[in-house]
């Protein structure tokens, strides 16, 4: 029997997050742990509003593009995780989390969307820093999935979703 598309995808997502996830016996557990976290409410919220009160207006006007992409990619999020209900691994597989499970759904992530939103949004405006900032963001969508709290595909998702929403923004916000 010929196998769809969509199910040769959701077995390559498997089996990708069956070889990236890690457990608690893990040496690097806790940095996975850290650099998840600067994907969180507070730490993307704080990178996109805190930098609103610097002097510089070039720094203001990237925070408030930061601020803006974070936004409104967050609500994109938010839509397709409660139309999409794409169930967690932790309960689809019984596999254990290594950190809080934020929501019951997983598609899209919104930490990795988080911080790609924030972190393309500086880089935009400052481009000596697009490496360290856009490499720093993709770790944080990895270590969604080494932490077993979404699958590849999820995270990738959050962050074509954050790339998007920053660029439509780029382009009307100047």
């Amino acid at each position: 029997m010929a196998t769809s598309l969509f199910q040769r995808l959701d077995a390559r997502d498997r089996a990708l997050f069956d070889r990236w996830t890690i457990d608690r016996s893990t040496a690097g557990r806790r940095a996975w742990i850290v650099v998840t976290h600067m994907g969180g409410l507070w730490c993307s919220v704080a990178a996109a509003t805190v930098p609103l009160l610097a002097a510089s207006a070039t720094l203001r006007a990237a925070a408030f593009r930061a601020f803006l992409g974070l936004a409104i990619s967050h609500v994109i999020v938010q839509i397709l995780k409660r139309n999409v209900l794409r169930v967690r691994p932790t309960e689809e597989l019984g596999h254990e989390s290594l950190v809080r499970v934020p929501d019951e759904f997983s598609f899209p992530s919104g930490h990795a969307t988080a911080a790609m939103a924030v972190a393309l949004a500086y880089a935009m405006t400052f481009p000596m820093l697009a490496l360290p900032l856009v490499a720093l963001a993709t770790l944080v969508g990895f270590s969604r999935v080494c932490l077993g709290v979404h699958y590849p595909s999820d995270v990738l998702a959050g962050q074509t979703i954050a790339i998007v929403t920053d660029l439509v923004v780029f382009a009307v916000v100047r």
